[in-house]
C-alpha cells in the first residue's frame, strides 16, 4: 500500500456480538458498516479503516472469539462492497494479533496498534506492547499487512517517561512499524502538527499519518507535513463520533484535501 496524501476514512463498527450494548443482529451491523464504507468511498476518500469502537469497555488483553468472528463477517463484506479500495483492522484496546489474524481471513491490506512498544495507563488499565508476537504472527502466516503504530497513542500516558522522537524510532528500528500514527489526546482531539514534524524528523524514511481530530479546514497543513491522514469524527453528521458517516462532510474534507 503506497502512502502519499492518503485520506482513511473511518468506519466505528456498532457493539458487536457479546459487548454490553449488542443489540442482537449482525444483519444491522453489517449493513451499517457497509453503508459507511460505501458514503466514504464514494465522497472520495481513498482507503478505509474498521474498528469495534462500539465495543465498550474495551479489555487490555486478547477479545472474545466472538469479537475476532464479528470483525471478519464485517470486514470481507465491506470488501465485497468497495473491492478495490484498501482496507485496514484495528482491534481494540490493543489485539494486534486478533488484527492480523482478521486482515488475513477478510483481505485486509493493514492494521492499526495503539500500543506496539512499551506499555502505557489507559481505562483498560496497563496496556503493554506484543510487537514480538504480533511480528511472528506475520512472518509465520506469511501475510502482507503492514502495520500502522501509534506513537503515544490516544487515551493512555507512557508508564515511563518517554519523548516522541525515542518512541517512534523504537517503533520503527525494534517494533519493525511499517508506518507511525500520531494523534491528540482523545478521539476527536486535534493533533498538533509540531508532534507530527517531531515524529516525521525523527524517522524521516517511514510514512506518517495523523490520527484524530482532522477536519476540514485544518487537512491541508497536515498533508503538508505527514503522509495522509485518518479521519472519523469530523465526517460523521453533525461532527459526532457516534452518528453515521456524511456524504456532505466527506466532501467537504476530500475538497479540502485536494484543493
Amino acid at each position: 500500500m503506497r502512502l502519499a496524501r492518503t485520506l482513511i476514512g473511518m468506519v466505528h463498527l456498532p457493539p458487536l456480538p457479546g459487548s454490553p450494548r449488542w443489540d442482537g443482529s449482525m444483519e444491522r451491523a453489517i449493513a451499517a458498516a457497509v453503508t459507511d464504507a460505501t458514503v466514504l468511498i464514494e465522497g472520495g476518500m481513498d482507503a478505509l479503516l474498521v474498528e469495534n469502537y462500539g465495543d465498550v469497555p474495551f479489555t487490555p488483553g486478547r477479545v472474545e472469539p466472538s469479537t475476532v468472528a464479528a470483525m471478519a463477517i464485517i470486514v470481507a463484506a465491506i470488501r465485497r462492497a468497495v473491492p478495490r479500495v484498501a482496507v485496514g483492522v484495528n482491534v481494540l484496546k490493543n489485539d494486534a494479533r486478533a488484527a492480523l489474524a482478521v486482515a488475513c481471513a477478510a483481505g485486509a491490506q493493514f492494521i492499526r496498534v495503539n500500543v506496539h512498544a512499551g506499555a502505557v495507563v489507559a481505562d483498560q488499565g496497563i496496556v503493554q506492547s506484543e510487537a514480538y508476537q504480533t511480528l511472528r504472527d506475520r512472518r509465520l502466516l506469511g501475510a502482507d499487512v503492514k502495520i500502522f503504530a501509534d506513537v503515544q497513542g490516544k487515551h493512555a500516558a507512557p508508564v515511563a517517561p518517554v519523548d516522541l522522537e525515542q518512541e517512534a524510532r523504537d517503533l520503527v528500528h525494534r517494533g519493525l512499524a511499517d508506518a507511525l500514527v500520531v494523534s491528540g489526546k482523545a478521539t476527536g482531539d486535534a493533533t498538533a502538527i509540531g508532534d507530527v514534524k517531531r515524529v516525521r524528523s525523527a524517522v524521516p524514511t517511514v510514512p506518517v499519518l495523523v490520527g484524530s481530530g482532522v477536519t476540514a479546514d485544518s487537512v491541508a497543513e497536515l498533508l503538508s507535513v505527514a503522509e495522509g491522514v485518518i479521519v472519523g469524527t469530523f465526517v460523521k453528521r453533525d461532527g459526532s463520533v457516534r452518528q453515521p458517516v456524511d456524504s456532505e462532510r466527506v466532501r467537504r474534507l476530500v475538497a479540502a484535501a485536494r484543493g
